[in-house]
């Protein structure tokens, strides 16, 4: 079997390079790529491998960029510390989704099925990846009911209370173990809900968990940047107190958030 291994951190490729080869004996490891330009070149200059294991959250990009540039004709399974609500809809549109860290076991079950694909349908394997179904599917599944959403929420100020509209606000953000919401016209106000308790019942469309200290709001967003690790980082406004990071394995669900 020919392998192509797209994965940008160099340890992660080693070891899944050396799992395929104990789990698979005979198999030729052809490239290891690092980034969508070099897999995007690589694909358009050689024959296609018989399989692909493919990481998400690459140093330049997504690596759904690449089947926008290229056809990729050869099965793919997606390895990635994605989020779960994706899951099935990689099952669904590829040969398999391992989660990292891969399990030799989860691996062994993925070749398998690639396997016992090609003994059906031969070199005629239903099995690359229609991106557009894929991605369809991932956005569709990352909808959920607004009716509950809240549309505002009680504030405090001295002794006074009194409630500001989800339309106003920027951000939900924790500093200090307590919990604040800056609206947009840059005033900030003390809260009694926790961020875990607001990311259930804020409209999803409307505001995301960039990670444990901050929920951002959609119209607050101005620009987003690469980050070190393939993280991104955010600037919203008004500028707040400190970055806004996002995880290299919460990269992908910013993007579809932000309409991707």
């Amino acid at each position: 079997m020919n392998l192509v291994i797209v994965e940008d951190e160099s340890i992660a490729a080693r070891r899944i390079s050396k799992m395929v080869q104990e789990l698979a004996p005979g198999t030729q490891v052809q490239a290891v790529l690092t980034s969508v330009a070099d897999s995007v070149h690589w694909l358009r200059q050689n024959p296609p491998p018989d399989l692909m294991l493919l990481d998400i959250e690459l140093v330049d990009g997504q690596s759904f960029e690449i089947f926008e540039q290229v056809e990729v004709l050869c099965p793919v399974i997606f390895t990635t510390a994605y989020d779960e609500y994706a899951i099935r809809a990689f099952k669904v549109n590829s040969i398999d989704y391992l989660l990292k860290p891969i399990q030799e076991k989860e691996l062994q079950q993925s070749l398998q099925k690639l396997q016992s694909l090609k003994k059906v349908y031969g070199d005629n394997n239903p099995s690359s990846v229609n991106m557009d179904i894929l991605l369809q599917e991932l956005r569709t599944q990352r909808k959920a009911p607004i009716q509950e959403s809240r549309d505002r929420i009680l504030v405090k100020q001295g002794q006074r209370m009194f409630p500001v509209a989800t339309t106003e606000v920027a951000c939900f953000f924790t500093k200090d173990k307590l919990n604040y919401v800056r609206t947009k016209s840059d005033k900030q106000y003390l809260i009694d809900y926790t961020l875990d308790e607001l990311e259930k019942s804020l409209n999803p469309k409307n505001f995301f968990r960039a990670n444990r200290q901050y929920i951002i709001e959609f119209h607050a967003v101005t620009r987003v940047h690469h980050y070190f690790q393939s993280k991104l980082k955010v600037e919203i406004t008004p500028k707040p107190d400190e970055d806004i990071i996002i995880s290299r394995e919460k990269a992908a669900e910013l993007r579809l958030w932000l309409g991707e």
